[in-house]
């Protein structure tokens, strides 16, 4: 016998139809996750959206460089796991992926540049008080040495053929090879943060084009062409070297102190855009395929969406992307990465559907950090301790990033608490585990319990998260299972049966193993005693079903609640 209970179905929809509701998972407090099924004028679309706080206390929006470096790229669940002892994170892919693994646009992180921008199209920020930007970007630069001043705008990108870029450690060990180019390493050099005088001092030259070692308290200077004789000639050994960035519009004026690219706009004062006159080629923007965007709604919670791809011709238009957004309630909106880079993950775990052959590696990704204790979902979302091995015991986890006083809370149906503890513990995660029982070995009281984990941390942060489940008698499988089903037959047989203890509403139903409805049974009103499921191996349209494995599945609401209960058995035909 299998107990299986549904805590909600993860189904969503459309651009262009109302979305079939379903209960959303809540993956962290405030954060919820809903697989929602849009219907298109192309058929239905998987949407994975995600819901969360306006970012600001234990909650921030943050992107994230794969491996820490410009070069190189990390799968979207690799990126959350890497980050997973210190943070809880939930988010999406960034921008597009360029070669060597390097973001394509702009990329802020702590108030620091880590790329330039495509001043073609538009980028999205974040600022300090959690608010989302959709600008296009421009980056202007100069770097002065003995003379006058130099202007340039590369950063962390290979230098044009008589140009110059500046590569900070967040490019790597080392600047790539530049024909006909000289290299300058500056030691000591601050963070390249825009709108701030950076100054450093030139300690080598490395001429003919070779590769330089970027210092961890330091940067390159690279010069190619015509570029390069100036560098050498104003930046000698011993020199000053005085480094400026500004972007327009002015976003660190407006407290923008992280951000990534992206593009196009996708929403604007609540109404999705459909011509954004931004640099993308046509057929990318027409074209059905897996997508990836970034939402902001009027209160200030963000909205992210990831579109499910897989088959050819499955997915959305960038139009439609700009919709499902709208729809949602953002008033701003910008899109990421589109094709099989668009995903969304929780701590390491997929939550969208992969494309074939599996999620690629991306440069970069945008992610909903949260600072505060996590509890797993139940064990089982009804436990009923009847002595038939099914669901018989509770267990949570739960998830602290930073040394924490934790307080332990588990309370019954009459509002008693039955668990309080109190502990300190370090980061990490720890089990409860609970039988579900009284001292005396009996089950404990049946309805509907709750289990609460708070935590103060080690800089005073008070986060509390709770799980609720239920405790439920009503259900319980005898012992002893149907022998095979012979079909074709002229009459309904036996397939399974279970103990009711108490009157009920019951719903009976067959399943395959994966959890397709074969056929809807009967739904009746059942006092205390044996439950039985008979069926006579037709489906609804009077077809005798195949040989195979089934599921007779029953869910039974009564005063307690709502429990399910399964039973396994074997269809053979004639």
């Amino acid at each position: 016998m299998l107990r299986r209970f549904t805590v909600t179905a993860l189904l969503l929809a459309g651009a262009f139809a109302a979305p079939a509701h379903a209960q959303p998972v809540e993956l962290m407090p405030g954060v919820t996750y809903e697989k929602q099924v849009r219907f298109t004028t192309h058929g239905p679309v998987g949407v994975n959206v995600l819901i969360a706080p306006r970012p600001g206390g234990l909650y921030s929006l943050q992107p994230v460089l794969s491996n820490e470096l410009i070069q190189g790229s990390e799968k979207l669940t690799a990126i959350e796991r890497r980050l997973a002892a210190t943070t809880t994170s939930a988010g999406v892919n960034g921008d597009v992926t360029a070669a060597g693994g390097r973001p394509d646009g702009f990329l802020m992180r702590n108030g620091v540049l880590d790329h330039d921008p495509r001043t073609a199209r538009s980028s999205a920020g974040i600022d300090t008080g959690g608010g989302l930007h959709v600008d296009r970007l421009s980056l202007y630069g100069y770097w002065q040495g003995a003379k006058s001043r130099r202007a340039f705008n590369v950063l962390n990108e290979p230098p044009l053929a008589s140009g110059t870029a500046l590569y900070t450690p967040a490019w790597g060990p080392a600047t790539p090879a530049a024909a006909k180019g000289v290299a300058v390493v500056l030691r000591p050099f601050p963070p390249a943060a825009p709108n701030t005088d950076l100054v450093g001092t030139s300690a080598q030259i490395v001429p003919g084009g070779a590769a330089a070692a970027i210092p961890p308290d330091g940067a390159v200077l690279v010069a190619r062409g015509a570029a390069a004789t100036v560098l050498q000639a104003e930046a000698p050994v011993g020199q000053t070297v005085r480094i400026r960035f500004a972007l327009l519009p002015d976003w660190p004026g407006a407290g923008v102190t992280a951000g990534l690219g992206g593009g196009p706009v996708l929403v604007r004062n609540g109404k999705p855009v459909f011509k954004s006159g931004e640099s993308i080629p046509v057929l990318d923007l027409a074209l059905r395929q897996p997508r990836a965007a970034i939402g902001q709604r009027a209160d200030g919670s963000i909205v992210m969406i990831t579109v499910d791809g897989g088959l050819p011709g499955a997915g959305m238009t960038n139009f439609e992307l700009g919709q499902t957004l709208a729809a949602l309630g953002a008033v701003t909106g910008v899109a990421l990465a589109s094709g099989p880079a668009a995903g969304m993950a929780f701590d390491g775990t997929l939550l969208s559907t992969p494309p074939p052959g599996g999620a690629p590696p991306l440069a970069d990704a945008l992610l909903l950090e949260y600072a505060g204790v996590v509890v797993s979902p139940p064990s089982a979302p009804v436990v009923s301790p009847n002595g038939d091995n099914v669901a018989e015991t509770e267990s949570f986890t739960y998830k602290v990033v930073r040394p924490s006083a934790v307080t332990i809370e588990l309370k019954g149906p009459d509002g008693g608490l039955r668990v309080n503890t109190q502990t300190q513990v370090a980061p990490g995660t720890y089990s409860f585990p609970w039988n579900a029982r009284r001292v005396d070995g009996t089950p404990e009281q049946e309805g509907s319990w709750s289990f609460t984990v708070t935590a103060v941390d080690d800089l005073g942060r008070t986060s509390s998260h709770t799980r609720n489940f239920s405790l439920d008698l009503t259900l319980g499988s005898p012992t002893g299972v149907a022998a095979a089903l012979i079909v074709p037959r002229p009459a309904p047989r036996t397939v399974a049966s279970f103990a009711l203890t108490r009157q009920a509403r019951v719903v009976e139903q067959i399943e395959t193993p994966k959890g397709a409805v074969v056929r809807k049974l009967t739904t009746v009103t059942a006092g205390p005693g044996t439950l039985t499921v008979a069926w006579n191996g037709k489906t609804a349209s009077g077809a005798n079903v195949y040989t195979g494995r089934y599921v007779a599945r029953v869910v039974a609401t009564s005063a307690v609640g709502t429990s399910e209960l399964s039973a396994q058995f074997t269809v053979r035909r004639k």
